[in-house]
């Protein structure tokens, strides 16, 4: 068989992704031809991409040469590919020609590119929201979503055109683009270059007609602008089905009646027979600094919100975390304050509950690895792979300080990264480009402590011998991956780790402070940090309570959840999966691996010694309460990609989202109950248009479990605030403060459209709980809500504010965040770079000639032209603007030069 394919023709990526699954199947050369170039003799215009059979035939529609692929694979065809095949064809292709067409030939952005394809992203994210699956047909990948994925990938590999509120969709496209025969597709059909790697194949082709006969243009669509949520509302209630509503009405009609008995809360919490137990960890911190908001999203609040959701579930749950406490990092901060580890611990360990605690994160068990039982699992771990042969010795090369008189452990060193020439890698690992190196490899090191240059010298070390594990991970990691809730990052980093071939792994270090090694010989050498830090949350267990071994020592009973940044994935997913595999002791593995990416700090990095970033001691200060900024990190985690900290988007959000959304919504349904009826709930006679809010408000609350469940954390926070946007406009279209002045009848109608708003509202401080703990509370005060309608969350909407129920005073919740307050956060927190926004990153002019390179200049341009404007409309120093007007005029020459093109030449004002 032979495949023909085109760079940049879009067709060719579903297709190269469809034959990199059925790789071995059969013999296939796959040829890269020219867009114009006739391969199919009897078509009368060119077409790509083609397969030509052995039998001399020819398939060329997208979907039928994928179709060819997943048949060759043993795949059996079923009816809902197929009407997602003929979905693709009808409905999503037409749509999506026109969005890459206006993007690459046009020069279109935004909502004039997203509006065509708009619908059908909803209906792709619509069901599979409510099939529960994490694939178009079903739970495994099929031949729709390979077509689907293909099809999408150029426009959507651009997170500006990933709807953040299409949860489902987001998952579902991350997912199978983390996947390595997708992978190499993108990367032969877009070179690089993104979506402009489109613009020749593109140029060619006919202006495709707008969908639905409605042309793009510059101008704003009045019809979007004065209606948008309702239309989107009316349609997504017309999907309902009568079932829907009768199950949701019934359910309503149980009110309190439908709660379960709560669980006797227990002290220590252990695991219990037939009932799901959660064991929840949040990577351990190092104790010798203060973490900033990037370390307290990616895994202590992530953690948090599943601990107090699995809580809220009802199930046994115990969430525990603690300081990181031995190694070179310690010892490195001791020396620079001129205290003993252990003093530097105490102070820390301190510093760091103390934060926790503002932010409300509900530990079970806060501990630290500076402990006898720390020492004790620690070593008996040890032992048992040195008794079964999983120990090595070898003599390792080291950087030694001829000044210092020591061995340098790694984080004693700085140096040049070999891979990437990052100038202040560590001796571990490169914190640019996240790979783990041995301190000798680094270029021009140096001694942290004197500065002076390090010699190589031998020592003797253990090695945990990790190719001699790697059949056990393996088959421990196949049946754990399938139906677990990993990351995609994490399964991505796990793989490349495997298919690189593990090597055997040091264990020791040449340190004082750490968990002595007990092996004759080694007596001045202690375990390295990341062979027994992960050991820690054995310990602190075992410092809780002497039953630890009911959670650790019971994988058939416990899932073990564990949060993390995706820098900790090797140690979690691998190091110590391989070290509990090895000891043979029926350890508890993990389950589900939760890794986030990376927060930002506006346009840079988080950093303590230059006064960048918030950092969790100095929140407080700033005197916006802990929830907001709960808010705020959990809107913005980073689940499929880096984010950034945004002081503008935190003020906006804030504002938005919950003064002018959630906060309005629970205010006036609230003031309603006690200014028209005197704070009683009124009497409720349920319209069937009652009826259908109360099966839409039943599907958001299932769509916001199935996320949660998934630990789509950021996913869910939308389903609260779209519950919140609807129960407005409920409210906003039936006006109940016209109602209450008519007849009987008409007083009737707004107490039902009050009492049932009131109930969403009490819904949503116990879906809220998980996220904003303290207004959660607050909500439940003001609306007087019983114990256990604020301890249980089911899938079902109750009504647990029934008629007559007496409500206390209300209040409003939120308090408007002012530009001049965040502008002068923005420049407290804003270190050497508080007043000088950073300088545009220069581009060689030379060589950024391609797509690529002008396109990044483009942007350069357009983000510094929104300083510039930003600038101005502060009415900023004169000299501030001058020399960021500077900066773009060099940017826009840049540009010019890039694009072929003679510089413009500065404009000079006219004499009056």
């Amino acid at each position: 068989m032979r495949l023909f394919v085109s760079e940049g023709a879009p067709g060719s990526l579903p297709v190269l992704a469809a034959a990199g699954r059925a790789r071995g199947r059969a013999e296939l050369l796959i040829s890269t031809v020219g867009p114009e170039e006739c391969v199919v003799p009897f078509l009368t215009q060119p077409k790509v991409p083609v397969l030509q059979l052995d039998s001399g035939n020819y398939l060329f529609s997208t979907s039928s040469i994928c179709r060819y692929f997943f048949l060759l694979s043993g795949w059996e065809q079923d009816d809902l590919t197929n009407q997602w095949l003929e979905w693709e064809a009808t409905e999503l292709q037409p749509a999506l020609s026109a969005a890459l067409y206006y993007l690459v030939v046009q020069g279109k952005k935004g909502e004039d590119v997203l509006g065509p394809v708009r619908r059908a992203l909803k209906h792709i994210d619509y069901s599979l929201s409510r099939q529960n699956c994490p694939f178009l047909a079903g739970e495994t990948e099929s031949l729709a979503d390979i077509v689907l994925w293909g099809a999408l990938y150029p426009l959507l590999q651009d997170p500006a055109y990933l709807p953040e509120e299409l949860g489902s969709l987001c998952s579902w496209f991350q997912t199978l683009s983390t996947q390595e025969p997708c992978q190499r597709a993108a990367e032969t059909v877009l070179k690089q270059q993104g979506v402009l790697a489109l613009r020749p194949y593109l140029q060619k082709q006919p202006q495709p007609s707008p969908p639905n006969g409605r042309a793009v243009t510059n101008e704003p669509e009045v019809w979007n602008r004065t209606k948008p949520e309702g239309l989107k509302w009316e349609e997504e209630l017309a999907t309902l089905s009568e079932e829907e509503i009768t199950m949701a009405v019934t359910a309503w009609e149980k009110g309190l009646g439908g709660l379960p008995p709560l669980r006797p809360p227990q002290n220590p919490v252990l695991p219990m027979a037939g009932e799901r137990n959660v064991l929840i960890t949040s990577a351990l911190p190092y104790v010798n600094n203060v973490p900033h908001l990037g370390n307290i999203i990616g895994c202590v609040l992530s953690a948090d919100v599943f601990a107090r959701y699995s809580r809220l579930r009802q199930w046994n749950t115990l969430y525990l975390c603690g300081t990181d406490e031995y190694g070179t990092a310690t010892e490195t901060k001791a020396m620079e304050e001129g205290l003993t580890p252990q003093e530097i611990c105490d102070k820390y360990h301190a510093i760091h509950a103390d934060i926790y605690r503002w932010f409300n994160i509900s530990f079970d068990t806060f501990g630290r690895t500076t402990t006898p039982q720390q020492t004790k699992i620690t070593q008996d771990i040890f032992r048992r792979l040195l008794t079964r042969g999983f120990v090595l010795q070898d003599t390792v090369e080291q950087l030694h300080c001829e000044k210092c008189a020591r061995f340098l452990a790694d984080r004693f060193v700085e140096g040049v990264c070999p891979f990437c020439g990052y100038e202040e890698a560590r001796g571990d690992q490169c914190d640019k480009c996240g790979k783990l190196i041995n301190a000798i490899e680094l270029k021009k090191p140096q001694c942290k402590v004197c500065r002076s240059c390090p010699v190589v010298k031998s020592s003797q070390h253990l090695f945990l011998d990790l190719p001699k594990l790697e059949t056990r991970l393996e088959e421990w990691l196949g049946k754990t991956l399938p139906g677990s809730d990993w990351t995609p990052n994490s399964r991505f980093i796990i793989r490349s780790w495997l298919r690189d071939g593990l090597k055997p792994r040091c264990i020791t270090r040449d340190l004082k402070w750490g968990t002595p090694v007990p092996l004759e010989g080694f007596e001045d050498k202690v375990f390295y940090v990341w062979f027994d830090a992960t050991i820690g949350y054995l310990s602190i267990t075992a410092n809780y309570t002497d039953q630890w071994e009911r959670w650790w020592k019971n994988p058939e009973q416990v899932d073990l959840y564990q949060f993390m940044a995706k820098d900790n994935v090797p140690f979690h997913g691998l190091v110590f999966p391989c070290s509990a595999l090895g000891a043979e002791d029926n350890y508890t593995l993990v389950s589900h691996l939760i890794a986030t990416e990376y927060l930002n700090y506006e346009d840079g990095k988080f950093s303590k010694s230059r006064g960048v970033g918030v950092f969790g001691d100095m929140a407080q200060d700033t005197g916006i309460p802990a929830d907001i900024w709960r808010f705020y990190l959990l809107y913005i985690r980073p689940e499929g990609q880096d984010s950034a900290f945004s002081w503008t988007d935190l003020l906006l959000k804030n504002n938005s989202e919950l003064l002018n959304n959630l906060g309005n919504f629970i205010n006036r349904a609230g003031m309603f109950v006690s200014k028209f009826f005197g704070g009683y709930v009124p009497e409720m006679v349920l319209t069937p248009d009652d009826q259908r809010l109360l099966a839409h408000v039943t599907l958001e609350l299932r769509h916001y479990h199935q996320l949660l469940e998934k630990v789509r954390i950021r996913d869910a926070l939308r389903s609260i605030l779209t519950i919140s946007r609807h129960g407005n406009q409920y409210i906003q279209v039936n006006e109940p403060w016209k109602w209450i002045k008519g007849t009987e009848a008409d007083r009737q109608r707004a107490g039902t459209v009050t009492g049932l708003a009131v109930n969403i509202a009490a819904l949503l401080s116990v879906m809220l709980q998980p996220y904003m703990p303290s207004v959660s509370a607050t909500i439940q005060a003001q609306l007087q809500l019983s114990p256990p309608a604020c301890s249980v969350l089911l899938t079902n909407f109750l009504c647990t504010l029934p008629a007559g129920h007496q409500i206390g005073t209300v209040s409003p919740l939120f308090q408007k965040l002012e530009n001049d307050q965040i502008e002068s956060l923005r420049q407290r927190f804003g270190g050497g770079q508080a007043k000088v926004s950073p300088k545009p990153a220069v581009v060689d002019t030379v060589a950024a000639t391609g797509p690529q390179q002008i396109q990044m200049l483009m942007d350069e341009v357009t983000k510094q032209g929104n300083i510039v404007r930003e600038l101005k409309a502060q009415k900023a120093d004169k000299n501030q603007i001058a020399a960021e007007v500077a900066k773009l005029l060099d940017l826009k020459k840049q540009l010019s030069l890039a694009e072929g093109k003679p510089p413009e030449a500065p404009k000079c004002k006219k004499k009056k």
